[in-house]
């Protein structure tokens, strides 16, 4: 006889991945050009990109439950988006909006700079009720990133604040110089875990000393400062303990 506790499973709960998944368009050219330059680009390619997009791939690689929360808009940006997705049996739970698509132009010189430019659509702009039809019972945490907070709807933080029991990972980047200080705020509040570089970090801190930068952040966040160093590795901050993990 098979003994029922040998056939018990365990259900994870899930991480919510909130955030953009468009077309990187990577353009590669000796140099950016200075105006009415004319610069011959060497290639160019599309593939499937974005800040949330990329996050649930690592997250999938650790086989990890999760909830790709990806707007994902009509155009032939759209449509290059909503196959990759399929093709990696990635379901969006988020209806369609009828509106555009936008990408990700990503520049990248000889000497291996990259410099980006943005055109945002529907994958930014979230709506309540998408959010409605979530059931928050299956999920454990929340992945965000500051393009999204910057959007003026709102949606996003207002529906973390209902759920302060979710645990929350922050990923601003730059951005974080330039979001509202008040809407920073309320994304402190829900006291999460904040991932930055060095250069983002100091940036917003004004401190160039790596534990002081992780102090003041903690200060506000009450939870642990991550900063990612490039070849050098990682370093944490959490309160009471710091340090640097090789890469």
């Amino acid at each position: 006889m098979v003994d029922k506790n040998d056939l018990e499973v365990v259900k994870m709960k899930k991480v919510l991945v909130i955030g953009s998944a468009v077309v990187d368009v990577v353009i590669h050219l000796p140099h950016l050009p200075e105006k009415s330059e004319d610069v011959h680009v060497t290639s160019q390619k599309m593939s499937l990109g974005g800040c949330a997009y990329n996050a649930s791939d690592t997250i999938r690689h650790f086989k990890v439950p999760y909830i790709p929360f990806f707007p994902v808009g009509t155009g032939a940006y759209g449509d290059f988006v909503r196959n990759a997705l399929a093709e990696r049996g990635i379901v969006s739970p988020v209806p369609k909006p009828e509106t555009e698509n936008g990408c990700c132009y990503c520049f990248v010189e000889d000497d291996g700079e990259r410099t980006f430019a943005c055109y945002h659509g529907a994958e930014y702009r979230f709506q309540k009720e998408w959010f409605d039809a979530l059931d928050a019972s299956e999920i454990d945490s929340v992945y965000i990133c500051g393009l999204e907070i910057e959007e003026e709807t709102g949606t996003i933080l207002s529906y973390l604040e209902e759920h302060p029991e979710f645990t929350v990972f922050f990923a601003p980047g730059p951005r974080i110089t330039l979001l509202d200080p008040k809407r920073v705020e309320r994304v402190f509040a829900l006291h999460p875990i904040l991932h930055l570089n060095q250069q983002e970090i100091t940036s917003y801190t004004g401190k160039e000393e790596l534990k002081a930068a992780a102090e003041e952040i903690h200060r506000f966040t009450q939870n642990t400062v991550i900063v990612t160093l490039g070849a050098d590795g990682c370093y944490y901050y959490d309160g009471e303990k710091e340090e640097t993990i090789p890469g």
